[in-house]
C-alpha cells in the first residue's frame, strides 16, 4: 500500500501482519523484520506487528491452553479491500471462527484488522465481535517491533512513574511490581508489562523520534528486547538482531476483556514521525 507522498507499508495475509512501514522523508524503515523470519505461511513471523489474540504469551484464560500468543498471528486472514479516505489509504482484513479455531478455542467470533496509512503516520486497529451465545474472555497485544539503529542509544519516554511487572527479574513473583524511574533505556534483556492506562510514548534515538499512541481500551504497554544472550538462542533472529529492535506493544492482558453475546470491542495503536 502506498501514498502519492511516498509513504509505504506492506502487510502479509498471514496474521494480517504489517511487515514494513517507510514514511516519506524519514530515514528508512521504521519496523523491524528479522532476516531469519519464517515465510512458510504457518510459522509465526518474527517482526513487524504480530497480533497476539486471544491469548498473550502463555497466560491461559480458562479452559485448555492455546498456542503461545494465541492463533491469530498464524492464520491466513481474508483481504477485504483498500479504500481511500482523503490522503489516507485503509486496508482491512477479516477472520472468523471455523473448525480449526474451534478445535483450539470454542468461541464464535468475527475479527477485523484495519491498517491505516497516512502521511508520516501508521495506525493499526483491531475489532472483534462475539457471534455466539456464550460470554468469553480474551487478551490482546499488538506486538510491534520498532526498528532502531542501536537500541543502546535509544530511550523510551512516557512511562515515568508507571508500575510494571518485570518478567526477567520477577518471573516467579507475578504479583511483584516495580516503578519506572526516568526514561526507559535497554541495558540487557528487557521484558516488562506496564499497567495503569494508555499513554503517548516517545521513542528517541540520535537523528529521529517516533511517537507511539494507543486507545484507552488497551491500557497496558509491553516493552521487550531479548538482549544479546537470549537473541543468540532464537533461531529466527541474527545474533545482533536485538540491537536493531525494540518491541513497544499496546495490550490488554493484566485484565482480560470479557465479551458477551453480540458485543463488539475495538482497540488501536498508532505511530507518527516527529518532524525535525
Amino acid at each position: 500500500m502506498a501514498l502519492p507522498t511516498g509513504d509505504r507499508c506492506v502487510a502479509a495475509l498471514q496474521g494480517a501482519q504489517v511487515l514494513s512501514w517507510t514514511p516519506a522523508g524519514s530515514p528508512g524503515e521504521r519496523l523491524y523484520l528479522s532476516p531469519g523470519a519464517a515465510s512458510d505461511g504457518a510459522t509465526a513471523i518474527r517482526g513487524g506487528v504480530p497480533l497476539c489474540f486471544p491469548q498473550f504469551n502463555q497466560r491461559v484464560l480458562g479452559g485448555r491452553p492455546l498456542p503461545k500468543h494465541g492463533f491469530a498471528r498464524n492464520r491466513r486472514w481474508t483481504p477485504l479491500g483498500v479504500v481511500a479516505e482523503g490522503e489516507d489509504r485503509i486496508a482491512e482484513f477479516g477472520l472468523a471462527n471455523d473448525e480449526e479455531t474451534h478445535a483450539l478455542w470454542p468461541a464464535s467470533f468475527e475479527a477485523r484488522v484495519a491498517v491505516r496509512l497516512s502521511p508520516g503516520r501508521l495506525a493499526i486497529g483491531f475489532r472483534v465481535r462475539n457471534t455466539g451465545w456464550a460470554c468469553w474472555p480474551f487478551a490482546l497485544a499488538l506486538h510491534t517491533y520498532l526498528r532502531v539503529d542501536d537500541v543502546t542509544r535509544a530511550s523510551l519516554h512516557g512511562l515515568e512513574g508507571a508500575a510494571y511487572w518485570d518478567a526477567v527479574a520477577d518471573l516467579d513473583r507475578p504479583q511483584a511490581r516495580r516503578f519506572q524511574s526516568g526514561a526507559l533505556a535497554v541495558e540487557g534483556e528487557t521484558d516488562r508489562v506496564y499497567a495503569g492506562g494508555a499513554r503517548v510514548l516517545r521513542l528517541s534515538e540520535p537523528g529521529r523520534t517516533l511517537t507511539v499512541s494507543q486507545s484507552t481500551t488497551l491500557p497496558d504497554t509491553v516493552v521487550w528486547n531479548p538482549g544479546a544472550a537470549l537473541c543468540a538462542r532464537l533461531a529466527d533472529m541474527p545474533a545482533d538482531g536485538w540491537r536493531h529492535m525494540l518491541c513497544v506493544e499496546a495490550a490488554c492482558i493484566e485484565e482480560p476483556v470479557v465479551l458477551g453475546p453480540g458485543q463488539e470491542w475495538q482497540g488501536w495503536q498508532s505511530f507518527e514521525v516527529v518532524a525535525g
